[in-house]
């Protein structure tokens, strides 16, 4: 093959990978979807204002109005988040360790990858960049698995904690005690997080604090869902019991919707994983097998720009496949 025409069809490739950057990005301006969210955000603003006239000019109405305040003030509050640091990260992931160990280790992680890459003959750029990718990817990527396992094993027990609090309260006991109990006898890491709770208890927290805090190491709407219960039955009194068992079946029932979602996507997770490690296990199996044949892609100019491009296209068809397997629940 001629060289103008190798080059000639790396240019459209960069320029078909290019535009398809281009129109991912922008997709949602151009169709009008980020409008259309706008709009419905407004519209849904207005009725909230109309709800709440209604509301103050119905005298009969005053607790249900006293219950939708306490729900947007406990929103306001969640919603108004600070940086997230990585102290915060550590304590979610229950690692005992000092932000200055997390970087030390990092690094360690990132000297030792690029070490091993550039003994085996690779050169020094290849070496620099596994370098960087073992020192800031990695670490980050454990810890953001090692939080989500956690609050995973959170969310299996936890509605099993307020059965226990329901029946402790049905049997006299005060919710105080009923947590107490939860910090001596429910696995963790349910556990952990009500002893944490009956501390600040101990040291005079207001239980709303506490539950804000609690919320910032477990961020699950579960936890969220269960400070507000307990900040409207404080406020506008009631039967508590009754109020946690209702949370009790929404909590199970949301559970099993998720367990349910798993269930149906995870033939496209695989079909998805496949796709993406197609390509990597092609070029693996036809280096083994031909490794001059491969090779020009890595010792010639224009092998080096089919690989970039080909490397575009791949994250682009990735982020697609992610964005197509991703439900919100």
């Amino acid at each position: 093959m001629r060289p103008e025409l190798v080059q000639l069809a790396a240019v459209a490739l960069a320029g078909l990978a290019i535009g398809g950057v281009v129109y991912v990005l922008l997709m949602p301006v151009l169709s009008g979807e980020r409008k259309t969210s706008k709009r419905l955000a407004n519209v849904a603003q207005g009725q909230t204002k109309i709800r709440q006239r209604v509301t103050q000019s119905q005298p009969l109405q005053m607790r249900k109005k006293q219950v939708q305040d306490t729900i947007k003030d406990l929103e306001a509050k969640q919603k108004a988040k600070k940086r997230l640091t990585l102290r915060t990260k550590l304590i979610r992931a229950d690692l005992n360790i000092k932000p200055t160990t997390f970087y030390f280790l990092s690094a360690l992680a990132g000297l030792i990858g690029g070490f091993i890459v550039l003994i085996t003959g690779s050169s020094p750029l290849v070496s620099l960049l596994v370098a960087v990718a073992c020192g800031l990817g990695l670490p980050r990527w454990y810890l953001s698995r090692r939080i989500k396992r956690r609050q995973a094993k959170f969310l299996v027990e936890f509605a099993n904690a307020i059965d226990i609090i329901v029946r402790g309260i049905k049997s006299g006991l005060p919710l105080g005690d009923c947590m107490k109990i939860l910090a001596e006898e429910s696995p963790e890491p349910v556990r952990s997080e009500f002893i944490d709770l009956v501390d600040q208890q101990k040291a005079g927290v207001p239980l709303a604090r506490a539950f804000e805090r609690m919320y910032e190491r477990v961020p699950v709407q579960e936890v969220n869902f269960f400070a507000i219960v307990i900040a409207i039955q404080a406020q506008t009194g009631g039967n508590l019991a009754e109020a946690l068992g209702n949370l009790s079946q929404v909590l199970r029932d949301r559970y099993r919707l998720v367990a349910k979602v798993k269930a149906f996507s995870a033939e496209a997770k695989t079909s998805a994983m496949i796709i993406g490690a197609l390509p990597i296990c092609v070029m693996l199996m036809v280096y083994l097998a031909s490794p001059d044949y491969i090779l020009l892609l890595w010792n010639e100019k224009i092998g080096n720009v089919m690989l970039i491009m080909s490397a575009m296209w791949m994250l682009i068809g990735v982020l697609v496949m992610q964005k197509m397997i991703r439900f919100d629940y």
